[in-house]
């Protein structure tokens, strides 16, 4: 039997502009396309679940999703994502995975470094607690493959991590919804405007500050060649 939730599917109101697309996005994929959003982002770091699960939690508190299953979907997606960097790190090893991590558009090998820092540093506990920190998150795997770390603990430990920051996304998504839903009500339309603002601002921001990244690495790189005779 379903869960019982304070709105019925077809009293679910329509709101305006981007947030409206989002949210009949989300809900038009359904449970599956809220596993499938976080495993995306296991490859596409730039796209932040902590943007998609709330979504989902909200869309539980209107009727219109199941809130365990959203919360099921999205830890099996991260899992799913997890045990492929998983397998690709211990099947190439360190440094043709940290070349692979460099071509994937719009991260560098300075991703891949803060991941195998982190891990050197806490371990196992890495897998866990860094579920919890973007980016690191994505290729946290890589090392734990790489240094073949045991896999069941590893998926232990990638879904219990994944299952507590699903959890408390997506229940902050449904907790608010009795406050979130009038606001929305009233104002959608602006606060669509200014959401499509921002993002476009950061999406700028983050395109802008990897590209001088790889300028400047670029630019380090050719200096430290030796000069001909």
């Amino acid at each position: 039997m379903s869960q019982t939730l304070p709105l019925s599917a077809s009293a679910a109101p329509e709101y305006e502009g981007f947030v409206g697309w989002v949210l009949g996005l989300i809900d038009s994929l359904g449970e599956l396309g809220v596993g499938l959003a976080v495993l995306i982002e296991t490859f596409v770091p730039p796209i932040p679940s902590e943007a998609i699960l709330p979504v989902a939690g909200f869309l539980a508190y209107e009727g219109r999703m199941n809130f365990w299953g959203a919360w099921a979907a999205a830890t099996v997606g991260v899992l799913v994502g997890a045990l492929i960097w998983y397998a690709i790190g211990a099947a190439i090893g360190r440094d043709r995975t940290r070349r692979l991590v460099g071509r994937i558009p719009l991260l560098d090998h300075a991703d891949f470094d803060k991941a195998e820092a982190f891990f050197a540093r806490w371990g196992a506990r890495a897998v866990l607690f860094g579920r919890c920190v973007p980016l690191v998150r994505s290729f946290i795997s890589i090392p734990a493959g790489i240094e073949r770390m045991r896999v069941w603990s590893f998926a232990l430990y990638t879904t219990l991590g994944s299952a507590i920051w699903n959890g408390i996304w997506i229940g902050l998504g449904y907790a608010f919804g009795p406050t979130i839903k009038p606001v929305l009500e009233q104002w959608s339309g602006l606060i669509s405007n200014i959401a499509v603002g921002a993002i476009a601002l950061l999406v700028l921001w983050f395109i802008a500050s990897r590209i001088r990244r790889r300028l400047r690495d670029a630019a380090g790189g050719r200096d430290l060649q030796p000069e001909g005779d």
